[in-house]
């Protein structure tokens, strides 16, 4: 098995066909074939279902290509630190949940690179997709938050996939609104006072639990309730509805908008566990690339600047 058999058969995973593969990696497809048929009588598995319509993963080859990709991107980080810049065109990727000081410090992190010889990526997605992310190698880094209420469940879904937390940042919660909301001038706010405002959550799909959700107190009553799937409707049903969401109060009026504001939220009955701990999480035992720090400690900057 050679490092250039992962890279064939993580290339036709993500292409879904050996003819696509094959042009992507400027070989003949006979040869793709070939060494696929090789590393597989090697490993004694099949990796690939073929058929008329494409190649897919067995249930064998799921599991041989989350290690080949691990393992493969471990050599490309190596390679980025130890060999010949000119080599590989790197790539780095996040995936969080939608915070804007994550996107900002991403902005931060490209601004210093040339991005002709770079390949970046972020995601603002649900809390699960940013685990999985991680897990699969999709995302180097992922960033979610943990609280009283679901750092047992959030922790046991990190162990089994590999991963492991790492502290950002500890905050209370915050009231984020906008600046016409008639709340808007409230030194603090307490639970009840938002009753008669709707609550906007970002949605976490059908199989969701409350352990997901990205807004602290997801167990509370709230009365009225609407979900989006991004941070740019969110911000406009807090114009057009005069809606609210539960944050960590560290927003970028640089990204956002200097039309919204963060009211701290009064810990009551309801909100009495109202802390939220930001960290980032890696696959356990992984080394960061050097852009992976970057974005690291461009981060804690920007947070150590709002703090």
């Amino acid at each position: 098995m050679t490092l250039q058999q992962l890279y064939y058969a993580i290339t036709i995973a993500e292409s879904g066909s050996l003819n696509k593969a094959a042009q992507i990696l400027y070989i003949a497809q006979p040869s793709l074939t070939s060494s696929m048929q090789e590393l597989e009588k090697e490993l004694g598995i099949s990796i690939f279902n073929r058929s008329g319509r494409g190649v897919t993963p067995t249930a064998d080859g799921v599991e041989f290509l989350q290690h080949a990709k691990q393992l493969y991107s471990q050599y490309e980080m190596i390679a980025e630190k130890y060999g010949n810049p000119g080599n590989i065109k790197k790539k780095f990727g996040v995936s969080t949940q939608h915070y804007s000081f994550a996107v900002k410090a991403f902005v931060e992190l490209v601004k210093s690179f040339d991005t002709a010889h770079y390949e970046f990526a972020i995601r603002e997605t649900r809390t699960k997709d940013v685990i999985n992310d991680v897990a699969s190698l999709k995302s180097e880094i992922g960033i979610l938050y943990l609280s009283d209420f679901n750092r047992a469940a959030i922790s046991k879904l990190l162990r089994t996939a590999g991963l492991e937390f790492h502290h950002l940042i500890q905050c209370k919660a915050y009231v984020y609104l906008w600046k016409g909301h008639p709340l808007a001038k409230r030194r603090s706010i307490r639970f009840e006072e938002l009753t008669a405002y709707p609550c906007l959550s970002f949605e976490q799909g059908d199989t969701s639990s409350f352990y997901f959700a990205e807004e602290i107190l997801s167990t509370a009553e709230y009365i009225r309730t609407i979900k989006a799937n991004d941070r740019a409707t969110v911000l406009n049903l807090m114009i057009g509805l005069n809606g609210y969401t539960l944050c960590s109060g560290i927003i970028c009026e640089e990204l956002n908008g200097d039309d919204y504001l963060a009211v701290p939220f009064e810990a009551d009955s309801v909100g009495e566990n109202s802390t939220m701990e930001i960290g980032y999480i890696i696959r356990q035992n992984n080394i960061l690339s050097d852009i992976g720090e970057k974005y690291i400690e461009e981060i804690g900057k920007y947070l150590q600047a709002e703090a």
